[in-house]
């Protein structure tokens, strides 16, 4: 086998950002500071966010937008079942109950037409995922939250860059929270970010991703600075840090060309793939929106392959090709189901997505000739 292993998802780190690290790094200030500042400036001015807290991810970030929103024992969330483990397990970090919803089955968001018969008098919050960064009907999300006054708090760790109708996910609504982890569209190593049109909100989230200090440490201990502080709440470590903005302010930068080609691989992948048996393609919903594809996810038609997800995955990686797994219906997982009693056949949908989905490579720096091998190679594996 003589081709190098081609991952499915890779970062695009430029030679500037680089740079910006190395600076970071011989300033002598690498943990939360002057980047971190311009890096919140950046992604206000990006996102037309009023408020934006970076933060050392955004499992962290969801937590703590939970948490300021004071749940209280027994308090719902209504969320999907395919999405990553970090969306229930910061549910029930914060004290709330995951209540599911089954998906789309062929956009794989979550379906909001199952909401409102999901919405009890103890549910307090909507959390969607923006499944692979296409975004959910916002109108009808919003409505549904304004009707039944409950907050919406949407998992935009896939959707840094998505549109809908024209705004992008961050610059109005509720609250959202972006991850910056090495296999979304813009990366800080590991970290994410809340944006958010609720000042209370915004200051309470503050105080929690640093152990409830009223001040930032930089600004203590620059020269200028006073060493005193309050402690007004018992908070977290979950601030970012200057060594990941430093990569952040170069990545954000890149963005709209990342997504352009993200773009156009995935749409070579919807071309190329459209009349192959083998594959259920992603489908898009109706309404006006940019996709970010932070993942190309079809699924398999077990029949007509002739073979499992799993079997196909451990084929490609046979012939040097990566793929990923996003994501097993999470409520079949055996802490939920022994928790929250869920069982197979609560979420049809999402259990045949889960059991079928793949993420084929796709990353900005993937060159066409790459993107040919992984056509070549499954047709290859299909046609054996």
């Amino acid at each position: 086998m003589s081709e190098e292993f081609l991952p499915f998802s890779r970062p695009s780190i430029s030679r500037a950002a680089i740079e910006e690290v190395v600076a970071c790094l011989e300033s002598g200030w690498i943990t939360t500071g002057p980047r971190v500042a311009q890096f919140t400036e950046s992604l206000q001015a990006y996102l037309s966010a009023p408020y934006i807290l970076p933060l050392a991810s955004a499992t962290a970030g969801l937590h703590l937008a939970l948490l300021a929103l004071d749940l209280k024992p027994g308090d719902e969330v209504i969320t999907t079942p395919l999405t990553f483990a970090a969306t229930l397990n910061t549910i029930i970090l914060a004290g709330g109950k995951p209540v599911l919803v089954d998906i789309d089955p062929y956009t794989f968001n979550m379906d909001l037409n199952q909401v409102a018969d999901a919405i009890t008098e103890k549910t307090r919050v909507i959390m969607p995922v923006h499944f692979a960064g296409l975004p959910v009907d916002m109108d009808m999300l919003y409505a549904l939250a304004e009707t039944f006054d409950i907050r919406v708090l949407e998992d935009a760790a896939h959707a840094i860059g998505t549109v809908y109708k024209n705004r992008r996910i961050g610059s109005f609504g509720d609250t959202q929270v972006f991850s910056f982890h090495p296999n979304k569209n813009i990366t800080t190593g590991e970290g994410g970010c809340i944006a958010t049109t609720d000042a209370e909100l915004a200051k309470k989230i503050s105080l929690l991703r640093f152990h409830g200090i009223d001040r930032e440490a930089w600004n203590r201990y620059g020269k200028s600075g006073n060493q005193d502080y309050e402690v007004v709440l018992p908070g977290f470590k979950y601030n970012m840090m200057d060594i990941q903005a430093a990569l952040g302010l170069h990545q954000l930068q890149e963005l709209e060309n990342f997504i352009a080609r993200r773009t156009e691989l995935a749409e070579r992948y919807q071309e190329a793939l459209i009349d192959w048996p083998q594959w259920q393609l992603p489908s898009k919903p109706g309404f006006s929106h940019r996709h970010a594809w932070h993942l190309y996810t079809p699924l398999i038609n077990e029949q007509a392959a002739q073979m499992s997800r799993d079997e196909f995955m451990q084929k490609m990686k046979e012939r040097n090709i990566g793929t990923g797994l996003h994501y097993r219906a999470a409520h079949l997982y055996p802490y939920y189901r022994e928790q929250f009693g869920f069982n197979p056949g609560d979420f049809p949908y999402a259990e045949s997505a889960g059991e079928r989905i793949v993420s084929l490579p796709l990353f900005p720096g993937m060159t066409d000739a790459q993107h040919d091998r992984v056509l070549d190679v499954m047709y290859s594996i299909f046609r054996e």
